[in-house]
């Protein structure tokens, strides 16, 4: 089977390689083909992956660097695409321009995120194109964020090949099975209720043999105080609110410390990432040890995930810190659809008559099966008042941001910016739009 990693991003690409050589999906794939707008750039990733260590015995696939795009899609069973248009210092852009006007400066929740989207919509949907055209049977798994606004643009063109992936959900049900002493398998969500968007979502039940431990954990502050999102939002806000939501969600219901906190900070996580970057990549073309110099720079990048929602003593789970979510989700999906291996996972999929309260064709998160047939919705619970009212209205500026470039329509796009909940007034979402569109002039090539 041969798998083009498109993108990728220079932090997962060796991960999904490793987890290729040996263990659960070893002999999945037999040529991983990459591609990059840079071309140097998936040179440095592929001296990386040559050079971690594996185990004995252990079969690589064949790994090759392309120049174009066609090329590396030919004859591809499996696509992962991973792109992020104008790189790390775009994210700085899309954060200071909120910050500028007293919002949140964060990648892919609220105004950052919408101008994070209106930039990867056009390039995915170019993406999508050249599958049709050269792979058009691939299965294609979306990293691209924000993952489920890409997911839903491409489903008009890929239909119910496309499948976004998070590691957000997944890692939260794991870490909350863990800390109620009942470890689920990889691949195996039964018993679990969780509902949601794309970095908006809730976990609601956890059942086993037949009881929902999620009350009692909720009780207990000192087994919520053993994982992230425990610690994040506190047991007395989560008894209050009865259920563990995504780590994202710390955005909406503590807005004004993260605002303040992002404000107050030295440096945006984008300009660390740019900081770090700068040298990383010339530096991986030409060490002696590119897997030590990248796992350190991996490492690093991971401890500063959601730092905001820590206070300076706390740091990241050696669990998190190693990595293993978004490889491990994308590629237990690409098993159980090309050797039809079935798996429970969440994923952003079709809604269909999941959540009878948003349109058929919105893309959710909710736990789903996978065979070779394809996916399939699990069945989810009705969401609560409050929950079904955040998911609507953040559904409605995702659909509004997808409609804007697809119909070259700015009104779109400002009503996108001025109705969602973590922006202020009509007036900031006009001057947040004119920001963007100054900061970056090819939004302006969008409106027809």
């Amino acid at each position: 089977m041969r798998l083009a990693v498109i993108g990728g991003g220079g932090f997962r690409v060796p991960l999904i390689y490793r987890a290729l050589c040996s263990g659960a999906f070893a002999g999945l794939v037999h040529e991983v083909r990459l591609y990059d707008a840079d071309p140097s750039r998936a040179a440095a990733v592929a001296r990386v992956a040559h050079d971690m260590p594996l185990p004995d015995g252990a079969q690589p696939p064949r790994l090759t660097v392309n120049d174009r795009l066609e090329d590396a899609l030919s004859g591809a069973d499996v696509v992962f695409v991973a792109i992020r248009p104008d790189g790390a210092s775009g994210r700085v852009l899309d954060e200071r321009v909120a910050i500028a006007e007293g919002l949140l400066g964060q990648e892919t929740v609220g105004a950052g995120g919408l101008s994070y989207a209106l930039r990867s919509v056009p390039e995915m949907l170019s993406v999508a194109e050249a599958i049709v055209a050269v792979c058009p049977d691939a299965w294609v798994i979306n990293f691209t964020n924000p993952a489920g606004i890409i997911t839903e643009a491409l489903q008009p063109l890929l239909l119910e090949r496309v499948i976004g992936i998070c590691d957000s959900a997944s890692g939260l049900v794991r870490r909350a099975s863990l800390a109620a002493g009942v470890p689920l398998p990889p691949g195996v969500l039964t018993g679990v209720d969780y509902v949601g968007l794309n970095h908006l979502g809730w976990l609601r039940r956890l059942d086993y043999d037949g009881d929902d431990l999620l009350p009692a954990l909720l009780a207990d502050s000192s087994r919520l105080a053993s994982f992230e999102e425990g610690r994040v939002f506190g047991p007395q806000f989560l008894h209050m609110l009865g259920a563990l939501p995504n780590e994202y969600l710390f955005y909406y219901y503590f807005h004004a410390e993260a605002r303040r906190s992002v404000a107050a900070a030295v440096e945006t996580r984008g300009e660390s990432l740019v900081r770090q970057q700068e040298g990383l990549y010339p530096e991986l073309r030409v060490t002696d040890t590119p897997f030590a110099v990248w796992e350190a720079a991996r490492r690093f990048r991971e401890a500063g995930y959601l730092a905001e929602a820590r206070t300076e003593e706390e740091s990241r789970d050696e669990s998190d810190l190693a990595g293993g979510g978004y490889e491990q989700v994308a590629l237990t999906v690409m098993r159980a659809l090309v050797r039809d291996e079935p798996a429970e996972l969440i994923l952003n999929i079709r809604n269909g008559h999941a959540i009878s309260q948003l349109p058929a064709g919105a893309v959710v998160e909710i736990p789903a099966s996978v065979t070779g047939r394809g996916v399939e919705a699990l069945p989810v619970g009705t969401p609560t008042p409050h929950q079904i009212g955040l998911m609507a209205q953040v559904k409605g500026v995702e659909q509004d941001v997808i409609a804007a470039v697809v119909q070259g329509d700015r009104s779109l796009a400002l009503r996108a910016f001025t109705l969602h909940p973590l922006i202020d007034s009509a007036h900031t979402a006009q001057r947040l739009l004119r920001g963007y569109e100054k900061a970056f002039p090819g939004l302006r090539d969008l409106w027809r």
